[in-house]
C-alpha cells in the first residue's frame, strides 16, 4: 500500500471468513465492515453532517460527474477540496462517474476514447476520459477514487460484457498513467455482468493494481440477489488479502450481511435515505412505511432498539403526520433514522465477527427482521 494509506486486518470469522479490519487513511480511519452513506452532491440528503456523524458514519461519498455538472470541480477546488467545501473532515470516496455511464445510458455514446455525454441538466456536451475523471477526482480531493469504467446492464449477452469489461481494463491503465496525487488511493473495478469467466478475468487484471483497494461494480443492477451472491463467491478465493475489498451499490440490510459473510469490507448505496423520502423506514423488526393507515394512532417509537433523535423523541403517528403532509422533516428524520439503523448493523456484525458467531448473528437477524429483504 502506499504511504498514505494501508489496511489492517484484524480478525476473520473462523466459520465464515467475514472480515474486520481498520483501513488507515489522511483524513481518519474507517473501522470495517462499513456501510457509506451517499452524498451524491457533497451532501448526504436531509443530514446535517453534525448528525451523520452522530450515526457513526467514518466515510460518505460523493459523485465525480455530478460535482463537475454542478458546481464544477474547478470552484471546488478553490474552496479548498471537497472535505472543506462541504465541511466534511473525515474521509471521503467518490465514484468516478461509471455509473452515470450506465445510469444516463440514453445521454451517453461509449466509445474507446471515452464517453460523450449531455448534460441531465441542461444538454450541455460533456467528454469524460479517464484522463478527465482522474483530473476531476484530484480537484475534488476525496481520499479514495475510482478508476473509469464500464458498467454493463443485467441482460448484456456474453459478447456486449466481454467488450465493457476489455473497456474497463483499458480505461484502468489510462487512469493509473494519468494520476498525479499521492495522497489518493485508487481503487481498480472488477467488472463481467454476471458471467463467471468474464469475473475471474477482471479481477485477475486488476488484481495487481489493487495497491491500496479494490472495487466490484456492476452487480445490484437488476439481477436477482442469488445471482450477485454466485458472482461473490467465484471471486472471493481471488480476491486480495491485504486490502479493503468495495462492493458498490449495494446497501440493503440482508446483502450487506450477505456481502460482509462473503468477506466485503465496504458497501455504499443511497437506499436509506431514497426510501426515507418515500416514507419508509428500516427497524429491527423489518421495514415500517408509516405513511399507512396502521400508524394513525400509534403513538410507540418507530424502532424500540434504536437510539437516534428520531426514535427517542418522535412516535409513528406523528411520523406518519408529516409524511402523509408532505413536511420535510419526515424526509429528514427518517433518513437520520436509516442511515443510524445500518451504522448499528455494521457494528454489530463487526463484533460478531470479532466473536467468530457472525452465522448466529445473521440468523437473529433475519428472524427478528422478519425477511431476507
Amino acid at each position: 500500500m502506499s504511504k498514505f494509506f494501508s489496511y489492517e486486518l484484524q480478525h476473520i470469522d473462523k466459520y465464515t471468513g467475514a472480515r474486520a479490519g481498520v483501513f488507515h487513511t489522511p483524513h481518519g480511519d474507517v473501522l470495517t465492515p462499513v456501510y457509506m452513506p451517499v452524498g451524491t452532491q457533497a451532501t448526504v440528503k436531509g443530514v446535517y453532517p453534525r448528525d451523520l456523524k452522530e450515526t457513526g458514519a467514518s466515510i460518505i461519498l460523493a459523485n465525480t460527474y455530478h460535482l463537475h455538472v454542478r458546481p464544477g470541480d474547478d470552484l471546488v477546488k478553490k474552496a479548498g477540496g471537497l472535505h472543506k467545501f462541504m465541511n466534511w473532515q473525515r474521509p471521503i470516496l467518490t465514484d468516478s462517474g461509471g455509473f452515470q455511464v450506465f445510469s444516463l445510458a440514453k445521454l451517453n455514446k461509449i466509445k474507446d476514447e471515452g464517453v460523450y455525454f449531455n448534460s441531465h441538466v441542461d444538454g450541455t456536451k460533456l467528454f469524460f476520459t479517464p484522463e478527465k475523471v482522474m483530473s476531476i477526482q484530484e480537484n475534488l480531493g476525496a481520499d479514495v477514487i475510482m478508476q473509469f469504467d464500464q458498467c454493463s446492464a443485467y441482460g448484456f449477452n456474453h459478447r456486449q460484457a466481454e467488450e465493457a469489461m476489455e473497456r474497463t481494463d483499458r480505461w484502468l491503465k489510462r487512469c493509473l498513467d494519468a494520476k498525479s496525487r499521492d495522497d489518493q488511493a485508487l481503487f481498480p473495478i472488477v467488472q463481467g455482468n454476471v458471467f463467471g469467466d468474464l469475473r475471474l478475468e477482471s479481477l485477475k487484471r486488476a488484481k495487481p493494481h489493487a495497491v491500496d483497494g479494490i472495487a466490484i461494480g456492476g452487480l445490484s443492477v437488476g439481477e436477482p440477489k442469488p445471482m450477485m451472491y454466485e458472482m461473490l463467491d467465484l471471486m472471493r478465493p481471488e480476491l486480495p488479502e491485504g486490502v479493503p475489498r468495495y462492493l458498490m451499490g449495494v446497501g440493503s440490510p440482508d446483502c450487506l450481511i450477505e456481502g460482509v459473510r462473503r468477506g466485503i469490507d465496504m458497501f455504499d448505496c443511497v437506499l436509506a435515505t431514497r426510501i426515507a423520502r418515500n416514507g419508509t423506514a428500516f427497524t429491527s423488526h423489518g421495514k415500517v412505511v408509516v405513511r399507512n393507515g396502521a400508524f394513525r394512532e400509534d403513538f410507540s417509537p418507530l424502532d424500540d432498539n434504536c437510539d437516534c433523535y428520531c426514535c427517542k423523541n418522535y412516535t409513528k403517528a406523528y411520523l406518519r403526520h408529516l409524511n402523509n403532509v408532505g413536511e420535510m422533516l419526515s424526509s429528514m428524520l427518517l433518513s437520520l433514522h436509516n442511515i443510524t439503523f445500518l451504522q448499528k448493523l455494521m457494528r454489530d456484525m463487526r463484533e460478531a465477527i470479532f466473536a467468530d458467531s457472525f452465522n448466529d448473528f445473521a440468523e437473529k437477524f433475519y428472524a427478528d427482521y422478519g425477511s431476507r429483504d
